[in-house]
């Protein structure tokens, strides 16, 4: 039965020896021209070339791995609406809550992948660091004895890439095991609180996603660096570099592609709100103002017609039928004027006759002198 598992084993680690020790020789042979077959650095270099193309490989379920994420912190409240609904009965409540997920199209394993995916190279670059330093004359896929003698005796600050912290006592291989140690603990550190401090909405902030968030940001470097000293020095420098890669990736998507409701996307909201005033670039989101039309010709009303005051018949009667002018009023002294033209004339209008008689009735029935109808005549 054991030997069953070995031979399991061993079918699934010899591909990834071959992949593993393919990037290593085709780093190493492109560093070695520069820095020498068996220095150490060519060799550290090739660790680093190899982290490299592995976490560019994994980008596509890294993106997928921040949309999960993203996901599980949107669905929080709702998630919180379930417990809440269905605490008292837990198989209903985990029935609800995969129907959620499936329903957004979230896999709450997904944030696990990369890290899963990683652990394969990770072991299989143990393993073959391990080898070469046990049985250097033996090759192992593609390192050949004489490469895998120079994998295992390459030294770099003095310390061979093959020693961990706890297989030696030299200074040198402690003293940079210890640095390499501290640094895959604190950026696996930064790298989770970053995540929880920048790209996580408030309400996310609490219940049981949020707890188990916390327990990964201070488990995950513990583990590390307890398990980090008895790593070879080579499968440190992988793991930091590594680590350093995933923190770098992930300060580029919360900056440029932050979670909504976050303080990493409120950041990016005032940088593209001052981009936009330097630039002088009006706001998108601002109302749209109405597109300026041709003026519309002013409307003069027509002046409005004026009634007439209500009067009473006695006034109506002094002012006489309607288109005709009020008599104006007289002088005081007009009356007295006609009285004693007609007292003074009387005589005068029975020497001319008829004539002098009708200016005496024009005189009484206009109040005026006989002279006013006619200026130029001399009077009699």
């Amino acid at each position: 039965m054991i030997d069953f598992f070995v031979g399991l084993g061993s079918a699934i680690m010899t591909p990834l020896y071959y992949v593993t020790s393919f990037i290593l020789v085709s780093f190493h042979s492109l560093f070695g021209d520069w820095f020498g077959e068996d220095s150490g650095v060519s060799w550290v270099l090739s660790i680093i070339g190899l982290t490299v193309v592995i976490r560019a490989a994994l980008i596509p379920l890294f993106v997928k791995q921040i949309k999960s994420s993203r996901n599980m912190q949107l669905l929080q409240p709702k998630v919180k609406e379930l417990q809440k609904k269905y605490g008292h009965d837990r198989e209903r409540l985990t029935q609800e809550t995969m129907a959620l997920y499936k329903e957004t199209g979230t896999n709450p394993f997904a944030s696990c992948l990369p890290l899963l995916l990683q652990m394969p190279i990770f072991l299989a670059l143990f393993r073959l660091i391990d080898h070469a330093s046990k049985h250097p004359d033996e090759g192992r896929a593609l390192l050949t004895p004489e490469l895998a003698t120079d994998f295992a005796n390459a030294t770099i600050f003095g310390a061979k890439i093959s020693d961990s912290f706890t297989s030696t006592d030299s200074t040198e291989v402690r003293l940079l095991a210890g640095i390499l140690v501290i640094a895959m603990t604190a950026t696996t550190f930064l790298t989770q609180r970053q995540l929880m401090s920048k790209n996580m909405p408030a309400d996310a902030m609490t219940g049981q996603y949020a707890q188990q968030q916390k327990m990964l940001l201070y488990i995950l470097p513990v583990v590390f660096a307890v398990g980090g000293i008895a790593f070879p020095i080579g499968v440190l420098f992988y793991w930091t570099t590594s680590n350093l890669w995933t923190m770098g990736q992930q300060f580029y998507v919360i900056r440029n592609n932050p979670a909504p409701g976050t303080p990493a996307f409120q950041a990016k909201m005032d940088r593209d709100a001052a981009k936009r005033k330097r630039k002088g670039l009006p706001d998108p989101d601002a109302p749209e103002a109405p597109a300026a039309g041709p003026a519309e010709p002013e409307v003069v009303e027509p002046p409005k017609r004026q009634q007439p005051k209500k009067q009473p018949r006695s006034q109506r009667k002094k002012q006489g039928p309607p288109g005709t002018k009020a008599p104006q009023p007289q002088p005081k002294g007009t009356g007295g004027t006609a009285k004693k033209t007609t007292s003074g004339t009387g005589s005068t209008a029975q020497g001319p006759g008829k004539r002098g008689g009708s200016s005496a009735k024009r005189t009484d029935a206009t109040g005026l002198p006989p002279d006013a109808d006619n200026p130029g005549r001399a009077p009699a």
